[in-house]
């Protein structure tokens, strides 16, 4: 076809869309658009619901790889270390957020008339999971963690009792450093933590039941998946951080447990959460267990708070 007679069919398509029924039709669609647009902008969501609280003291600073900030009530501290563990995406800075739940936690700890105990936020980043030195080459921070502590209670004073707070990856951290070193912590709060009664290595057929039992969104699954193998080479190193794994081992002198998890979780993890409640509870582990009528990371923060501070 000469480029003639393409330039006279394009032209001759043109005058057929600018035909009236073809041109209603174009102002009609071209409308819709605008006014989907323009609903769009009208009903958008502005601004943000936000805490009323007195924001706690900030020091932060590095330890090799690991970067972590200190909080401290304006009006003093128990003596306690709460050791905070961030969800995916999140960094040490989240405590003194006044759009996130630590703000509602130190909210509540303000309306009490005993003082909270100092905030210590750690990270290694957006995205990270402590396990023991194996074949991953990103494994081994459960390791450097506890090599570090030390050093940065140096520096901050040695805590009468140190406690564990995380929520979903930071949820699953804090239970891993908790069973894995029962001794050196004396109480873990685990909120919407990475618990799964199906280990990330099963079959492909089982963690497709599991999602379809636990209601898990197969996105959120698929990059669980992907983490999992970042940190474990297999099921048997799995099983060295798996919570539901750690607890057999536990008894009496455990750390205490709080747990809570919303029951519509779109990662899938209330019923292994659930199951870990269980466990705990038959090994005489003393457990408080928050199941919340509501989505992932739903927290009841005055209960939460309590636990922290008593």
């Amino acid at each position: 076809m000469s480029a003639s007679t393409a330039a006279s069919k394009l032209r001759h398509t043109v005058r057929l869309m600018m035909t009236r029924p073809y041109r209603y039709w174009l102002i009609a669609a071209l409308l819709a658009a605008l006014i989907y647009y323009a609903w769009g902008e009208v009903t958008r969501t502005r601004g943000a619901q936000t805490v009323s609280f007195h924001p706690a003291e900030e020091t932060c600073g590095m330890s090799g790889s690991l970067r972590y900030c200190v909080y401290r009530d304006r009006r003093g501290t128990n003596g306690d270390v709460v050791y905070h563990m961030h969800g995916r995406n999140l960094d040490e800075r989240i405590w003194n957020d006044d759009t996130y739940m630590t703000a509602l936690i130190q909210a509540e700890w303000q309306r009490r008339p005993e003082l909270p105990p100092t905030v210590v936020t750690i990270s290694y980043g957006s995205t990270w999971l402590l396990t023991p030195k194996g074949e991953k080459p990103d494994s081994g921070l459960l390791d450097d963690l506890m090599a570090r502590l030390p050093a940065i209670e140096a520096k901050i004073g040695r805590p009468r009792r140190r406690l564990l707070m995380g929520e979903s990856m930071g949820g699953l951290n804090v239970l891993i450093a908790g069973l894995s070193y029962p001794l050196r912590f004396a109480k873990v709060a685990a909120l919407c933590p990475g618990v799964y009664a199906t280990s990330p290595f099963a079959s492909l057929s089982t963690i497709r039941t599991t999602m379809q039992r636990t209601g898990a969104n197969p996105e959120i699954i698929f990059g669980v998946w992907m983490m999992a193998r970042k940190y474990a080479a297999n099921d048997v190193e799995w099983q060295r951080v798996s919570p539901l794994a750690l607890i057999e081992r536990a008894g009496p002198a455990y750390p205490a447990l709080y747990l809570s998890n919303g029951l519509y979780d779109t990662y899938g993890n209330f019923e292994g959460t659930q199951r870990l409640v269980d466990r705990a509870r038959k090994h005489g582990v003393k457990t408080e267990w928050h199941p919340l009528y509501g989505g992932h990371c739903a927290t009841d923060a005055a209960s939460l708070a309590a636990f922290l501070s008593s």
